[in-house]
């Protein structure tokens, strides 16, 4: 017996608000919404092509009552695929993160940020090809 990671799911205020952040950050695309949810995506998943092989989960925003209050125990790391850490950085910024401090110290090659709602994510490694 196996099972797959298929979904991500993030509790939050405002879903739409969310999944058009995480939208533009990802280039993913709404592929599912209901009242109070919102999935996005990279591809429209199948039953077929979850049985066949995993496949890169999804992120479903849910609507709950409540802020968020404390650290996340769990986050996703990002890495730019065509610019430096800096740059993507930059770019986030203008999307409508912040950069947090979660105890992470001063001498990180990461940088730690939080989307539009407080759930932080970090900003790792680019994957730019290399320039020269």
């Amino acid at each position: 017996m196996t099972s797959r990671f298929t979904e991500l799911v993030v509790d939050c205020r405002d879903p739409e608000r969310l999944a058009a952040f995480w939208c533009e950050v990802l280039d993913f695309k709404v592929i599912d919404r209901s009242e109070g949810r919102v999935e996005i995506g990279s591809w429209v998943p199948t039953v077929e092509d979850i049985r066949a092989r995993q496949m890169p989960p999804t992120l479903q925003f849910i609507q709950v009552p409540e802020d968020k209050t404390v650290k996340n125990r769990l986050h996703l790391d990002v890495s730019p695929i065509d610019g430096s850490t800096e740059d993507e950085v930059t770019r986030l910024l203008g999307l409508g993160a912040t950069t947090t401090d979660v105890g992470q110290g001063p001498d990180r090659n990461w940088v730690v940020m939080a989307d539009p709602e407080g759930n932080e994510f970090d900003v790792v490694r680019t994957l730019a090809p290399l320039q020269g």
